[in-house]
């Protein structure tokens, strides 16, 4: 990546080519259909009525809770939710690199140090009030401030200056690789309506609570769509925003509605009356054959920067012991693994997808082999007591098919005299447990999915220390010198460089054995005919979250 010294970059920053994104080509748009004002369904008809005229609407499952306040939310649903209600400086481009969105341009200082941002003039919030660097300033200033959701993708940006009303410039306290890229989640909120809705009282001195409560259910953001009502615990609906300076597609929805459910019976009720046009990724595989079976409907596997990972608390016994994590890797069935899975997963190449720029092809890779996983749990400390060691596996509730992996893990372990505990727990609580080192469980089934499209991302995301506190990291790694060496790989400008570094950590995370690397993910949708998703013919970002970029897919007539 070569720096530009005083000069304006207008098109394109590209760190790497991964996935494609292209602008949606369209029909004319005719009649509308009507939406489906509950998330429950009703009993399956024999044919599907046609609908009467009315808004045209998008509605998707997710796993829940989501969470719309852009600095908190930084998992799937939220990250699909905000990239709708908020923009952004830049923006995934084709290439799999950025293109410029609210910043029109920007400029390098010749240290790499300081970048000055040129914003586009006459840009709306949802409220009406022009969006100009004060806002930016604010916006910088309560991510880094509150500290949670995606506040760590900033951690070499130091401080933000509004020069006037449309510049704005971001100094770093050291160069970084990827600094603009992290852009892609700095959701830009109008300043004086938080202002206006924030608590006195709140952890954040002088800032209250920063607005928190009162954007747990609203936004205030310029996004292209907008907050019409949230349920917490059921859905959130959001509603088109006319006055959006971006472009929507012809048949964009005039409403999206993320519901919070993955029970297979409601999806396939639902999609089977044209209640529901996507369901979440969730799904089991049996779960999405008979999805397959509705007139109508197809299940699209779209790629992903995602991983599975058996996440290993390395701070309790027995798997604080590094032995025993490498008898888990060697005695778990990789293969059997994969085969529960949709046709044509494959098993994690070590510690990040094989998708990422920067993944080391020669990374050493575990395997089943009983024999190994005998010999190193003879040389663990707890081997002549291991019976009195429980390990304890938790899987995600909402996610049915964890289940199996979970089971198959048990009775791989039974094999070599591990014992191990199953427990379902729901998603919140996995956060919450995972958030601290007393709750943490033995082990923690999750899928992370990188940030942006390079492996030095997901090592950052998923093994330094700022993150052990999320569910980003059951491993709690807490290594010094991984720390160091990752963040100076990040902060390495020359591409080919930092990826000989992401060669070198991702050998080092292998060496200890801190999880167990199951498989990259392919993410599986059911879907309605009548869609147009952009993302069935590669032409939207995979970084999290965009595949749902409302304004590019259409709700066609049916």
């Amino acid at each position: 990546m070569t720096f530009l010294s005083k000069h304006r970059v207008f098109l394109v920053l590209s760190i790497l080519s991964v996935f494609l994104l292209a602008a949606c080509a369209a029909p004319a748009a005719p009649a509308a259909p009507a939406e489906a004002p509950a998330a429950q369904p009703t009993e399956a008809p024999a044919e599907a009525p046609a609908p009467a005229a009315g808004p045209t609407t998008l509605r998707v499952t997710f796993a829940w809770p989501t969470f719309i306040d852009p600095a908190v939310g930084n998992d799937f649903s939220s990250s699909s939710s905000l990239i709708n209600l908020y923009d952004t400086l830049v923006f995934p481009s084709p290439d799999g690199g950025i293109v410029p969105w609210l910043a029109e341009s920007w400029d390098v200082s010749d240290d790499g140090l300081s970048y000055t941002f040129h914003l586009k003039q006459g840009v709306k919030f949802h409220d009406g009030s022009e969006l100009t660097a004060s806002d930016v300033v604010y916006s910088f200033n309560r991510l880094k401030g509150i500290g949670e959701g995606f506040a760590y993708m900033l951690a070499d940006a130091e401080s933000a200056e509004a020069v006037d009303d449309y510049t704005v410039t971001i100094t770093l306290g050291k160069p970084s690789g990827l600094f603009l890229p992290s852009l892609l989640r700095l959701f830009i909120v109008n300043e004086d309506l938080v202002r206006a809705n924030t608590a006195a009282e709140g952890p954040y001195g002088e800032n209250g609570d920063y607005g928190k409560e009162w954007l747990l259910t609203h936004d205030a953001g310029s996004g292209p769509y907008k907050v019409k009502e949230f349920q917490l615990e059921e859905y959130l609906l959001m509603e088109k925003n006319e006055d959006w300076w971006g472009e929507f597609a012809p048949n964009a929805p005039d409403e999206i509605r993320f519901i919070g459910t993955t029970e297979a019976a409601t999806i396939r009720t639902l999609m089977a009356n044209r209640e529901l046009e996507i369901s979440d990724q969730w799904q089991t595989v049996q779960a999405l054959e008979a999805l397959d079976e509705i007139e109508g409907v197809d299940i699209a596997a779209l790629p992903t920067m995602t991983e599975f990972y058996f996440m290993i608390n390395t701070k309790i016994p027995p798997t604080d012991d590094v032995h025993c994590r490498r008898a888990m890797a060697w005695a778990f069935d990789y293969d059997t693994a994969v085969g529960l899975e949709w046709p044509g997963t494959r098993q994690s190449q070590g510690p990040v997808p094989a998708s990422l720029g920067g993944h080391n092809p020669d990374v050493f890779v575990f395997h089943r082999d009983l024999e190994k996983a005998k010999e190193e749990l003879a040389q663990c400390k707890y081997a002549d007591e291991i019976e009195n060691y429980p390990v304890e596996i938790h899987w995600v509730s909402e996610v049915p098919d964890e289940e199996k992996f979970a089971l198959l893990f048990q009775s791989n372990m039974a094999e070599i005299g591990i014992p191990v505990k199953v427990v379902s727990i729901p998603w919140l609580s996995m956060v919450e447990n995972t958030s601290s080192m007393e709750t943490s469980p033995h082990i923690a089934t999750i899928y992370v999915s990188s940030d942006l499209p390079e492996a030095g991302t997901m090592l950052f995301q998923r093994y330094h220390s700022s993150t052990a506190n999320q569910w980003l990291q059951n491993e709690w790694l807490l290594d010094e010198e991984f720390d160091a060496r990752i963040e100076d790989a990040l902060a390495t400008v020359d591409q080919e460089e930092r990826f000989a570094k992401y060669y070198e950590l991702q050998d080092y995370i292998a060496e200890l054995a801190p999880s167990l690397f199951i498989y990259d993910q392919a993410e599986k949708h059911a879907y309605q005919s009548y869609v147009d998703w952009p993302a069935l013919r590669g032409e939207m970002s995979a970084v999290m979250g965009y595949y749902f970029f409302g304004p590019q897919i259409q709700v066609n007539p049916h």
